[in-house]
């Protein structure tokens, strides 16, 4: 290190430069997430087309060799000179950030590539990208390697059978005796992703398949494919009905509470910002609200889904109250209790969304909510209006739900009176480490308390804390929130943790920043598991999120011979082990539990830091992740037989 610092010590990154240097900047990670949002934003590319009303049709292919491609029939990138840059519009595209259509508004009025940056991070985080554009009757033609240019473009024109080839590769028809060139227009990306930047190149075939559905939904009408060459697996959605389609979807396996799909469009014609609303109520006891912006899925809300939440409440009581639906006495109802069972999809157009960071997840337009507050509030009105039954169905849930807000509390409230330590609030059976900073704080979770017994004579007191659970806790997707907070082991788990749930609850207050999951590697201790998992994913969502929560990954085997041992997690590992150690005098163990570990093979396999296994819980994809509890913990027992049986050969080490 140099003393001085001058502006010889300046670096400027020109190019794609600074994508390759900074990849999480451009696309949040890179893991799996950031890898499979490398095909979103060349597929936001041909959605923003369908948007303009140029492309209806767009597919999807997960090429044998591991890239993937995507078409649309749009009108394709324009392949042109650019003057100014002595360049082709389509290397401008490709290699320059912050370059593309979607700054001039009489290209895109709407589109959900605001930075144009998308496709040139594709190519800068690309081993190789081949990009093909049809116009005009000809073909051109661009390879990149690393986001730099490998050839140059080409131009030939297009053959009678190459069209016609093409035709039937796209509409699966073959062409008659005239061929609309027009139709036959688009562009064909197709990348690599580069291998010493992403950690993992396998693309996940269902990840891709439930946002290119999501998408297909929210664009009524548009086509999207998707083909997995490696497999064989192929769909294709297109669904006329667009969101309302996507709360049935949302609903299904639940008792819906009425028929029909309540939804409606609208349009703020100073703002020209488009709303359109789909929901449905059903007998469960969770909300179910997705929001997008030009078809962006915006995981974290923002300023229309605080519109909608303001609407519907207000919509909801006033409509009650001019039906005497709710007795001068009766409380108002609250937020929360309107939403219990409410299944939603709101989809808003934009014309100038401001999105915080390149990942989209958050809209910030203050403008937005009170456009979207107003509009939905007039056409719930009028729905309720005219469907006064819906109106009554409605209420009556949402009393319910009241009602047991209020029981819910007051067990919350007896819960903290009933405390074995009222000083601290803390449930006897926890053994806490003497460490206060949440940061450097752990929690294992411990299923048993022959296990838990064993964890904490094998623990490091200071940052290790433990808390043994007793059975099974409540299935928390089939109870309401006043029976689940009834639970002794649930109150020991939320006691714990320090967060509360509800109203109360607050993320800043967990007392521990690494919660471990630490279950028998059985059939029970999955169930466990998972039953843990649904409890942290419906009521502490913000652990899951911040990345609070962890499964712990014991050994299944031991193999010993004399005084050497080793372990192994995998059936295929210990024989591995069993073979290097020769076969005579080998001993092999298979743990079924926990309990069966003494306290310090526990802390050198599972515990300590140098040597364990931990695995993150993250929510790559709400929607997939609901899909997901519901399938497994809902009451659709048909949906979760066809899970089984669709994952069953993933299954590895089932022990029945």
């Amino acid at each position: 290190m140099t003393d001085t610092y001058d502006a010889s010590h300046i670096t400027v990154l020109e190019g794609l430069r600074p994508v390759r240097e900074r990849p999480a900047m451009y696309i949040g990670s890179t893991e799996a997430r950031g890898l499979h949002h490398l095909v979103y934003e060349v597929v936001d590319n041909s959605v923003d087309e369908a948007l303009a009303g140029f492309c209806d049709l767009i597919r999807v292919v997960i090429n044998r060799d591991g890239s993937v491609t995507v078409e649309d029939n749009g009108r394709g990138i324009p392949v042109d000179m650019m003057p100014q840059y002595g360049k082709s519009a389509l290397e401008i595209v490709l290699t320059v950030l912050h370059a593309g259509g979607k700054f001039d508004k009489n290209t895109y009025q709407v589109s959900g590539g605001l930075h144009g940056v998308g496709v040139s991070v594709v190519n800068a985080l690309a081993g190789w990208l081949d990009a093909t554009v049809f116009r005009d009757g000809n073909i051109y033609t661009m390879q990149f390697r690393q986001g730099q240019v490998a050839k140059p473009l080409t131009c030939r024109p297009e053959t009678e059978h190459e069209m016609r080839a093409r035709y039937e590769e796209r509409y699966g028809t073959r062409p008659g005796q005239h061929i609309d060139p027009i139709r036959l227009q688009g562009t064909r990306i197709t990348f690599q992703p580069d291998r010493s930047i992403f950690e993992t190149v396998e693309f996940d075939y269902d990840v891709l398949d439930h946002r290119l559905r999501e998408l297909a939904y929210l664009n009524s009408g548009l086509t999207i494919a998707l083909q997995d060459d490696r497999t064989g697996d192929a769909v294709t959605y297109c669904f006329e009905g667009g969101i309302k389609e996507f709360v049935a979807h949302i609903g299904e396996g639940k008792e819906k509470l009425h028929d029909d799909v309540i939804s409606f469009q609208k349009r703020d014609a100073e703002s020209m910002v488009e709303v359109d609303v789909a929901l449905q109520y059903n007998d469960s006891y969770a909300e179910t609200i997705y929001t997008y912006v030009n078809s962006v899925n915006t995981r974290e809300g923002g300023t229309h889904l605080e519109g909608f939440r303001s609407a519907i409440t207000r919509a909801i009581n006033n409509a009650a109250r001019r039906n005497n639906l709710l007795k001068s006495n009766d409380a108002q109802v609250r937020g929360e209790d309107v939403r219990e069972g409410l299944a939603s999809v709101i989809s808003t157009r934009v014309a100038e969304p401001q999105f915080e960071g390149q990942t989209k997840m958050r809209l910030g337009n203050s403008n937005v909510r009170g456009i979207v507050d107003s509009l939905v509030y007039s056409s719930l009105t009028e729905y309720f209006e005219e469907h006064p039954k819906t109106l009554q169905v409605i209420v009556d849930k949402a009393m319910t739900a009241a009602r047991a807000r209020e029981a819910a509390r007051n067990a919350r409230e007896l819960a903290r009176r009933k405390s074995t330590l009222e000083t601290t609030g803390l449930p006897g059976k926890l053994a806490d480490c003497q460490e206060r900073d949440p940061a450097k704080s752990e929690l294992y979770i411990v299923e048993g308390d022959s296990a838990g017994g064993s964890a904490k004579q094998g623990r490091d007191r200071k940052f290790q804390a433990i808390l043994p659970l007793r059975g099974k806790i409540l299935n928390v997707e089939k109870a309401s929130e006043h029976r689940i907070l009834k639970n002794a082991e649930i109150q020991a788990l939320i006691s714990a943790i320090g967060t509360g749930v509800g109203d109360s609850f607050d993320a800043e207050r967990a007392r521990y920043h690494r919660i471990i999951l630490m279950t028998d590697a059985d059939v029970d201790g999955a169930h466990i598991r998972t039953l843990l998992l649904t409890f942290f994913y419906r009521y502490m969502p913000a652990l899951v999120e911040n990345g609070y929560i962890y499964i712990a990954q014991p050994p299944l085997y031991r193999v010993a011979k004399g005084k050497q041992e080793r372990y192994a997690y995998r059936e295929e590992e210990m024989q591995e082990i069993a073979a290097g150690f020769g076969e005579k005098g080998v001993t092999i163990q298979r743990y079924k539990g926990l309990g069966e570990m003494n306290a310090g093979q526990l802390w050198g396999t599972t515990m300590d830091p140098k040597n364990r296994v931990l695995k993150q819980v993250r929510i790559e994809d709400a929607i997939y992740a609901n899909d997901i509890f519901e399938k497994l913990m809902g009451e659709n027992v048909d949906a979760r037989r066809d899970f089984i049986r669709r994952h069953a050969k993933e299954v590895n080490n089932l022990d029945i």
